[in-house]
């Protein structure tokens, strides 16, 4: 699971991803084992790191869907989500502080 999420954010780096944080949530009640943030520069930026990714990832991955609307981009993997997000999307949602706490709840249970 290490090396596909190293590959992951390898990929997103490689391609000018910024600010890319990796979230472990495997042992809180979260619905996926770990969610994968990357900031873009742009709206078509978040289509080309997609882009980047299925090509990078293939095959070993499969993309079960990808959502994407008005400067945010989700990539469902199964147990991973990857979140690119404008820096405005990013900054206005704050999925980062919500994630850190199923983070933090997730060692207090394990």
């Amino acid at each position: 699971m290490e090396n596909r999420i190293a590959k992951i954010i390898e990929i997103l780096d490689r391609n000018k991803g910024e600010h890319i944080e990796k979230f472990d949530l495997r042992n809180s009640d979260y619905f996926v084992d770990y969610v994968v943030i990357a900031t873009s520069l742009g709206e078509r930026h978040n289509d080309a790191l997609v882009d980047f990714l299925k090509s990078g990832l293939k095959p070993e991955e499969s993309f079960n869907h990808v959502e994407s609307s008005d400067g945010w981009v989700v990539a469902d993997l199964g147990d991973i989500l990857i979140h690119i997000m404008t820096e405005k999307h990013r900054n206005l949602y704050d999925l980062d502080s919500f994630l850190r706490e199923f983070e933090k709840k997730g060692r207090k249970n394990g």
